[in-house]
């Protein structure tokens, strides 16, 4: 099967979980947590358990070579449908000439799963990676966006039957970023201190578990700035120059660039008096986000809003060391922070 654009994770899952299992599924990119899941499913549901010791096979790359691979592969299972070889680390097994051999007439009853993590395969192998598109899946898995956080968050959450309020998901967002495998675990353990009678998780339920301040954060910082709220802004700043482990300017200068940034492509909706038009001129999920464009076209100037994001390359800048020997990064922000509401 080529790899096509209908190729996701989504994809892959739903055929899973039909039954229907390719002969091949090489799984490459810079995101573990899609790799980890679809190898796990099909670990724990291809073969039923009494089944599994004598038709799973766990190697590992650098245990192993491609020969030695291709050879369990081509065994035919015993008193059972199918059997599974996993080769995880597969990024380290070094000469590919035997694998690509069987993909080139892989067998039909045996579910070869290849965990190749933090990387990419080789693009210049393109008769390899043809004979693997040929033979199953190639799946690149990549790193979520930071804007798509909040739909992973609240979709999450949906499957488990829990709801959590914009606010919320915006500081477990901003909190643990895109790194999934940690931001599923930390969900998790928020998810076992809700009571059974009351599933929805809230800013406090957030500071609680999770250790976010729920006034003093990025998403309050952002709120204050979007309504030019002076007092508030330097409220949140001097807490954070107090306490750097709660935040710094290295997490604060993408959230604002963005918001600076879609506010100007704003300026161009045809409909920017309207949540629904710069919603959907911005193609937001939700015309909720919407209102702070609405609120930020009101106290700020597309020239304001130019003469921002030039500050803001010039603060990032600086705070990278550029033309800037020794001014420490509390004072930065909070020159930042005067110039965008003044």
């Amino acid at each position: 099967m080529a790899e096509t654009k209908n190729v996701t994770f989504d994809s892959i899952m739903r055929d899973l979980q039909a039954g229907k299992y390719e002969a091949v599924y090489y799984l490459h990119g810079e995101e573990s947590y899609y790799i980890d899941k679809i190898c796990d499913y099909i670990a724990e549901n291809a073969l039923r358990p009494e089944e599994r010791d004598f038709n799973q096979t766990i190697f590992f790359g650098s245990d192993v070579n491609a020969s030695q691979v291709a050879d369990a592969a081509r065994r035919y299972p015993m008193m059972a449908e199918r059997q599974v070889v996993i080769v995880k680390e597969a990024q380290n097994i070094k000469q590919t000439d035997a694998l690509q051999k069987y993909f080139e007439k892989p067998l039909k009853s045996t579910v070869l799963v290849l965990c190749h993590k933090n990387g990419k395969i080789d693009g210049r192998k393109r008769e390899y990676v043809k004979a693997i598109q040929q033979a199953g899946i190639l799946f690149e898995s990549q790193k979520l966006k930071d804007y798509k956080l909040p739909e992973f968050i609240e979709g999450y959450l949906r499957q488990r039957q829990v709801s959590i309020d914009p606010k919320s998901t915006q500081l477990i967002a901003e909190a643990i970023g895109a790194d999934l495998s940690r931001l599923t675990s930390e969900l998790d353990k928020v998810l076992i201190s809700l009571p059974e009678n009351n599933r929805r998780i809230t800013p406090q339920v957030v500071e609680d578990q999770i250790g976010v301040s729920k006034d003093f954060n990025g998403f309050e910082l952002r709120d204050a700035i979007v309504n030019r709220n002076v007092y508030k802004a330097n409220q949140i700043v001097i807490y954070f120059d107090k306490n750097p482990k709660a935040g710094s300017i290295y997490s604060f200068l993408p959230l604002l660039f963005n918001y600076f940034q879609n506010l100007l492509i704003a300026y161009y909706a045809p409909q920017k008096n309207s949540q629904e038009g710069i919603a959907q001129w911005l193609e937001m999920k939700s015309a909720w986000g919407a209102k702070d464009y609405l609120t930020g076209l009101r106290n700020y100037s597309g020239k304001k809003v130019m003469q921002i994001i030039s500050k803001i390359r010039e603060i990032d800048a600086k705070s990278k060391g550029l033309d800037n020997p020794n001014t420490p990064s509390g004072d930065l922000m909070k020159e930042l922070i005067f110039y965008i509401l003044h």
